[in-house]
């Protein structure tokens, strides 16, 4: 019994640590604009297909330019989402010779990719 009472008090403290946390952090979040609003939803807009998610959290962990193999998934398909995501900003194309190497240039979306990837 005294193991129980130890153990729910341990939880209350660490409970009570984590909610004024978390209240502190909502405390500092700041409201978005519409426009920003806007503009994060053309980002989420862009990233809301397995295929192109997949392929930004590939060039954050590898830089190449043979995706599609990395992938699975065929050139035209890795082109047609490439373009889409260079359109939304999010990565940018590099020549080198004959070859064209990816990267994520968007902070936000770097950001957004690393915490998903922490989350699982």
């Amino acid at each position: 019994n005294l193991i129980c009472i130890v153990l729910i008090i341990v939880l209350l403290i660490y409970s009570t640590g984590r909610i004024k946390k978390m209240y502190e952090e909502k405390k500092n979040m700041k409201t978005l604009s519409l426009d920003e609003c806007a503009e994060d939803a053309e980002l989420l807009k862009a990233l809301a297909n397995p295929t192109r998610l997949s392929i930004v959290n590939h060039l954050l962990v590898n830089k190449c330019n043979v995706i599609a193999t990395s992938l699975g998934v065929k050139q035209s398909n890795v082109s047609r989402h490439l373009f889409v995501l260079k359109s939304a900003g999010i990565v940018e194309g590099k020549r080198e010779g004959n070859e064209i190497y990816y990267e994520v240039i968007n902070q936000k979306v770097i950001k957004l990719v690393e915490l998903l990837v922490a989350l699982k």
